[in-house]
């Protein structure tokens, strides 16, 4: 199918009449057809009324209204309630040439008034039934309207009586009375397209049926409708949702369900349709600002198609534009662009029947409804003026205005040319440097059973950190099911009031625990939220949606009083200083309850994080008066076990968590290379060029070497890639996260749209977390194999890392042993390097000239002494790989030390260790003296080192050091802060040591990214850099020979003398920090910091890059 052509001709004069003309016509060719049915109530009996009826009654208000000088274009404000008179005051005021708007009761009165302060009504109109349910006005909205407004007239107490006519005003008098009945409708008006539902199955001539609200809930609304019989009905997802949850019974007369507001899931589609087993699904997308819903998507029912569910993913899609209407995705970066199938693009509606604009605020106007840059709009004018023939709604009539709304949305177009909506643009949030996708942990919670609805959100907490909550409502039959098999009982408890919500504190308990396991084997543990609140139900504002700002955040002191008994007993059970620490722990952990902390829970999975843990540390040594150390709380990260290493240490024990003397990572290596395949295929590299190609599969390409390696890749001619992508929902989203990654570091190129595609998977599981399909694929196709992937910590064990590290290395070795051979590359790290013998043998050796360490040395001296977990999982990785290559795998092991920003465009990656400690040092006001020389390189030197190892591999399977040349000193590279302005001096270690102690003591963390930079790894900086930086000198003979066979065989470009890092590379890394708002400008009489391109700073921001998470 065709995709909208943005130069199309809309029709923009085909005016077809207002919708009280069309509703006119429909009264007098069937007069006593049902029109409007009000079913039965605890309260009240069925109230039916008739087309002559509604449309007398319309009549009545509209000529009213007309007789009160309300003229075309007035606002007339409606008092609502969800009744036969409401409709009868819409059409009345529409009919009146008037525009409708309304004021809700269940909205606050602060924001009903400025609802009046904004449209300032010239009429109002009260229903009976809104004063009756809610109240009368509030005085705060009365004084609004008596003060502020110039009303031209009100209607009062609108209201039918038991004989079906129409009165209204105090002590039941009629101000109907003196007003003549008209035969003919009244005067010749225009009036644009309806916004409200209710007005659709009049406009058509249907019956209208209004369940009560207290039909409108879980359960009941499912019988209401298997009771009343519809055959359609409107409904905003969220509502759906009320249908559908827990219901049981069934409706078969239900023929068409039509949906429009929000995201509608495939989930609750199928429970729909297994409820009413004959209805056609139509999901339509729309916003108040298009006036209507304008497009449309159409799944079968069950009995047409059982399975038309199945080939749509999570959600719905969003469709077709209708008659007079196109949904244009527009590329984001070049607007004059309409996006081909599958790529992302932004959703912009094009229709005539866009609303005006927003009431009195001209420059959101400029930026929300824009001229179409497709075409000229005279085109349109002056074929209108060829077809005027002096119709009488052209008096009305503001010409053709080819316009277009810019929605906000992120979407693409399926091959049928359907369109899927993906999202807001704006609904990435950043958290403590990770940029996280709210919509996607909503799409995972929604996978679990448990689960019947669910809201993310980001809430500051006491201490304005920014949190995720997840606020989620649980599915009862499931959750009772969940119970027996675990052997629980469930708790009686009725959940407290907050507002419009009901909150259960202890009933649901368990559910969090399982709902935060679910997540974290989907999601990377910066998008699982911390908090997780339980309601009987998400709060719907007026127009069907989730009311996001009444969603409660319960206080902690609040969850304290509903200890249980149980918890109680519990803390009964620990010791005092156990009791401390989870007190800490409460004081830091938003919503933690201490008193509700067991001795085996763990710090981490009670919503702590690194920030947070360098934090307590610091409150257990004013609190407790003992230093404990980052590595201690990771070994140690229960109550019982931290609370134990706390004694320990005060009682004047050692408590130790070096394990460079453990032979765990040695054994382990003895073990696993038992199973390695007895044998491996070996590459040619021969076989591939430019004119034969290549296909590349690559892990961990959204970060930042990720992606300039996929730049580095496509940059040459005839070759493609195939990247593994975590955690994404389906193979769109992934390529979405792909594509996006590399327009935020400036690298995308439109022309590697066809040549790129994604597998989901996920390196911490087995065959690296891909299906079979996706296995075979790979192996059947990629010609070479980068395994750039890791999970980086430089705290975490060996046994916690060894799975997504060491395993995930011998499942791409296997995955290259079957299908097509494949030369392979491991990206390790010079951490492999990081203990005192090679310290020492690179400074031997460099005195007596013989060189540094060098690539052919095999580490063995490393099977103990490596200090961190990382550096120990790389170099069993390293042996394994080594020991693939001797069974016949062809490829490189390529190891590179600090990776800092590009050369050619200053992009840097904000959760470096050097750029932290560059913007740390401007935070303290000072640096350290450090005379170590610093191994960093470039990244797009690294990422070219990498992919030229791979093409060009040695014989057999060798190492390939990534070295800077020239090696800037520590002092060198920090003074460059001085040397452009800022206000740094240097000061001996161990000065700027106790400085940095003392700002994150005083609790410098109130807010992301007003927190010292060097934060996250507090327990580094402060830990004796001038020992820990200190590096060997590396001999990179081997990088040099597979650089000048790239430039043979592949690019022409000879890059074997090296790279580093110099001064204006620092200037130019300070001036993209500067322009992303990671760092302050330079205040100092410095140098002025270099040139860049702005616009990849500007894609940094749009495209949400530049952070941490990008391991895949």
């Amino acid at each position: 199918m065709s995709l909208p052509d943005p130069t199309e001709d809309l029709d923009w004069g085909g005016y077809i009449g207002g919708i009280h003309e069309i509703f006119h016509k429909n009264a007098v060719a069937h007069p006593d057809r049902l029109c409007v049915t009000e079913t039965v109530t605890s309260k009240a009996p069925t109230r039916t009324y008739t087309y002559r009826q509604i449309d007398k009654a319309s009549n009545n208000i509209a000529n009213y209204l007309r007789d009160s000088g309300i003229q075309n274009g007035d606002v007339v404000m409606i008092f609502a309630h969800r009744s036969v008179e409401l409709v009868c005051a819409y059409m009345g005021t529409l009919a009146a040439g008037a525009i409708v708007t309304v004021l809700d009761p269940q909205y606050p009165p602060q924001r009903q008034q400025i609802y009046l302060q904004v449209s300032k009504p010239k009429a109002l109109i009260s229903i009976r039934k809104a004063t009756e349910e809610s109240g009368p006005l509030a005085p705060l909205v009365q004084k609004c309207i008596d003060d502020e407004l110039a009303m031209k007239t009100k209607i009062p107490d609108l209201r039918f009586t038991d004989d079906g006519e129409l009165i209204a005003g105090e002590d039941s008098a009629d101000i109907f009375a003196n007003v003549k009945e008209r035969a003919s409708t009244p005067p010749d008006v225009l009036i644009g397209p309806d916004s409200n539902y209710i007005m659709t199955p009049l406009a058509l001539g249907a019956s209208l049926i209004l369940p009560a609200k207290e039909d409108i809930q879980h359960v009941r609304l499912s019988e209401w409708m298997r009771k009343w019989s519809p055959t359609t009905t409107h409904l905003t997802p969220a509502m759906g949702q009320i249908l559908v949850g827990g219901a049981t019974a069934q409706f078969p007369s239900l023929r068409q369900v039509f949906f429009v507001g929000d995201v509608l899931t495939t989930r609750d589609c199928r429970s729909l349709r297994q409820l009413g087993p004959a209805c056609t699904i139509i999901n339509m997308y729309g916003t108040t600002e298009t006036s209507r819903a304008v497009s449309y998507f159409e799944v079968p029912s069950a009995l047409e198609v059982p399975s038309a569910l199945d080939s749509l993913g999570d959600s719905i899609p969003a469709g077709w534009g209708m008659k007079g209407v196109q949904v244009l995705v527009v590329d984001r970066e070049d607007h004059t662009k309409i996006c081909p199938i599958g790529v992302v693009g932004e959703i912009y509606i094009r229709a005539a029947g866009l609303a005006e604009g927003y009431l009195n605020d001209p420059e959101k106007n400029k930026e929300k409804f824009i001229d179409n840059w497709f075409v000229d709009n005279k085109k349109w004018v002056e074929a209108d003026k060829a077809n005027d023939k002096g119709e009488p709604w052209r008096k009305y009539y503001k010409g053709p205005r080819d316009r277009l709304y810019v929605t906000g949305d992120l979407g693409e177009y399926r091959p049928d040319g359907a369109v899927r909506v993906l999202g807001r643009m704006d609904s990435q949030v950043k958290i403590r440097g990770f940029r996280i996708e709210l919509n996607e942990i909503d799409a995972n919670l929604g996978g679990s059973p448990l689960i019947r609805d669910c809201k993310t959100l980001v809430r500051r907490d006491r201490n304005e950190e920014p949190t995720l909550v997840s606020y989620i409502v649980p599915e009862i039959a499931e959750w009772k099911r969940w119970l027996e098999t675990q052997g629980l009982q469930d708790i009686d408890e009725e959940g407290v009031e907050m507002g419009p919500c009901t909150v259960y504190l202890k009933r649901f308990r368990r559910i969090q625990a399982e709902v935060r396991d679910h997540l974290k084997s989907r999601l990377p543990a910066h998008s699982v939220p911390s908090i997780y609140i339980v309601l009987q139900k998400l709060p719907l504002n007026p127009n069907g949606k989730v009311d996001s700002p009444n969603l409660p955040f319960p206080d902690a002191s609040l969850m304290t009083e509903d200890a249980s008994e149980e918890d109680l007993k519990s803390w009964e059970s620990l010791s005092e200083t156990e009791k401390t620490i989870a007190i800490q722990w409460s004081t830091l952990i938003p919503g933690l309850n201490a008193k509700m902390v067991r001795p085996d829970s763990s710090f981490f999975d009670c919503g702590g994080h690194s920030l947070l843990a360098q934090q307590l540390l610091l409150n257990i040594r004013k609190e407790l008066r003992v230093d404990v150390t980052i590595g201690v709380l990771y070994a140690n990260p229960t109550i019982r076990g931290l609370g134990s290493a706390v004694d320990s240490l005060r009682s004047g024990q050692a408590v130790t968590v070096d394990h460079s003397n453990d032979n765990v990572y040695s054994d382990s290596l003895d073990e696993l290379t038992n199973t390695l395949d007895a044998k491996y295929q070996s590459a040619d590299p021969d076989a591939l060029s430019p004119f034969n190609g290549a296909t590349f599969f690559l892990t961990g390409a959204t970060g930042f070497l990720g992606a300039y390696l996929a730049k580095d890749i496509l940059d040459r001619k005839n070759t493609k890639l195939i990247a593994c992508i975590r955690g994404a929902k389906d193979l769109k989203f992934a390529k979405e996260r792909l594509v996006r990654s590399l327009k935020g570091y400036g690298l995308w190129q439109d022309s590697w749209a066809d040549r790129i595609s994604c597998v989901i998977g996920d390196l911490s599981k087995p065959r690296l977390g891909l299906d079979d399909a996706s296995w075979k694929h790979v192996a059947d196709t990629a010609d070479a194999f980068i395994h750039n992937a890791a999970y980086v910590h430089w705290i975490a064990r060996y046994e916690q890392m060894m799975g997504p590290n060491v395993l995930s290395t011998i499942d791409a070795m296997k995955l290259c042993n079957e299908g097509k051979p494949k030369l392979f590359s491991f990206v390790s790290s010079t951490s492999t390097l990081d203990t005192d013998y090679y310290i020492n043998l690179s400074d031997a050796q460099t005195a007596t000239g013989r060189g540094a360490v060098l690539e052919s040395d095999d580490l063995l001296p490393n099977r103990t002494g490596l200090g961190t977990g990382y550096g120990q999982t790389k170099w069993v990785s390293e042996q394994l790989v080594r020991e693939a290559g001797r069974r016949g795998l062809r490829g490189a092991i390529v190891r590179p030390g600090y990776i800092l920003g590009s050369r050619s465009s200053g992009v840097s990656n904000t959760d470096d260790w050097i750029v932290r400690l560059l913007k740390g040092c401007c935070q303290l006001g000072a640096r350290p003296r450090i005379i170590n020389s610093v191994n960093a390189v470039p990244v797009d030197h690294v990422a070219r080192v990498v992919v030229a190892s791979t093409l060009n591999p040695l014989p057999g399977m060798n190492v390939v050091h990534v070295t800077a040349h020239p090696r800037l000193r520590m002092n060198e590279l920090l003074s460059a802060l001085s040397y452009y302005g800022y206000e740094v001096p240097e000061v001996d270690y161990d000065i700027w040591k106790l400085q940095l102690e003392e700002f994150v003591s005083a609790g410098a963390v109130e807010k992301d990214q007003e927190q010292n930079a060097l934060m996250p790894l507090f327990h580094m900086a402060t830990a004796n850099l001038p020992s820990t930086t200190r590096a060997p000198e590396l001999d990179d003979r081997n990088a040099v020979a597979v650089l000048r066979a790239d430039a043979d065989r592949w690019t022409d470009i000879d890059d074997s003398a090296g790279d580093g890092i110099s001064r204006e590379d620092i200037g130019r890394y300070l001036r993209y920090l500067v322009e992303i708002k990671f760092m302050a400008a330079p205040t100092g009489r410095g140098r002025k910091l270099p040139e860049i391109d702005t616009s990849i700073a500007e894609a940094q921001a749009q495209w949400g890059v530049g952070g941490r998470g990008g391991t895949s």
